[in-house]
């Protein structure tokens, strides 16, 4: 009898046994695991210094440990934010949101989520149903453009958007920049934005896109500048504000500030490298 066999038919024994006593083996009711900061060093020489730098980063320190590795609790902690970072890359954006959000969905052209992770290229273009779109329907000529981006966190852009998307919205209105209706692109990456503005003719793209997700936050948005971009266009071209999360940059605050941020960029007619030089000069 080799090793599967004997696991195989310990799991099924214990099973029956677990049947017998309980009638079924079934969860009630979901599991809950509260994660909290704590100091679990072993008679630290200085717990107060330990437990004010847990307090400014999110990184773990002070998590001790029993022999070789980390205790049950840190693990635990490990494996809980490691499944939510899974999670806001393999999800879907749900059709709630996508409707209190109300703008245009578009598509590129990765075809599903498998091929959107493997082909970089693919998320960069709009498929031609999207372009047709918006040639018929898109705001063209206006001053800003603002797409929303699924990216590689769902799970950010549905926490963070609600807020941030109105405080930069209501900023653009109060300094007198045209907009055009804000889009959402299924699968999209950041050079996405290129085509955009070449398809409407705008002075400057704002994507607001859902940052890969870490052991720190699975939440977090970036937004992305470019002004006039070109099929030339380049990193270097363009300016980015991350970290957008309430343990980061508050949502609502980042919306005032990129707002801030846009009105400058289009005085001065850069973005990127360019526009960071010019800030030094000034």
């Amino acid at each position: 009898m080799d090793i599967e066999q004997i696991v195989r038919e310990a799991v099924e024994q214990v099973l029956k046994k677990k049947e017998k006593d309980t009638g079924s083996y079934t969860l009630s009711q979901p599991l809950s695991y509260p994660e909290e900061k704590a100091v679990l060093v072993d008679h630290p020489l200085d717990y107060g210094t330990i437990a004010k730098a847990q307090m400014k980063t999110p990184a773990r320190i002070g998590i001790g440990r029993t022999g070789t590795r980390m205790k049950t609790r840190s693990y635990l902690d490990f494996r809980l934010d490691h499944a939510a970072a899974q999670d806001a890359v393999r999800k879907e954006v749900s059709e709630a949101f996508l409707e209190d959000l109300g703008a245009p969905v578009l598509q590129t052209q990765a075809r599903s989520l498998d091929h959107y992770l493997m082909d970089l290229d693919a998320g960069r273009v709009l498929d031609d149903e999207s372009i047709r779109w918006l040639r018929e329907h898109g705001d063209k000529g206006k001053q800003v453009q603002i797409i929303i981006s699924d990216g590689l966190s769902i799970t950010g852009i549905e926490e963070n958007i609600p807020n941030l998307l109105p405080s930069l919205e209501q900023g653009l209105r109060m300094k007198g920049i045209t907009m055009g209706k804000p889009l959402f692109i299924k699968r999209s990456r950041v050079w996405v934005q290129d085509h955009v503005a070449l398809l409407l003719d705008c002075m400057l793209v704002v994507s607001l896109i859902g940052e890969r997700p870490g052991l720190a936050t699975s939440k977090s948005v970036s937004a992305y500048m470019i002004y006039r971009p070109s099929e030339d266009s380049v990193e270097a071209d363009r300016t980015v504000i991350s970290n957008i999360h309430d343990g980061g940059i508050p949502p609502v605050e980042a919306g005032a500030y990129l707002a801030d941020l846009i009105e400058d960029m289009l005085k001065k007619k850069a973005s990127g490298v360019k526009y960071a030089s010019f800030r030094e000069n000034a």
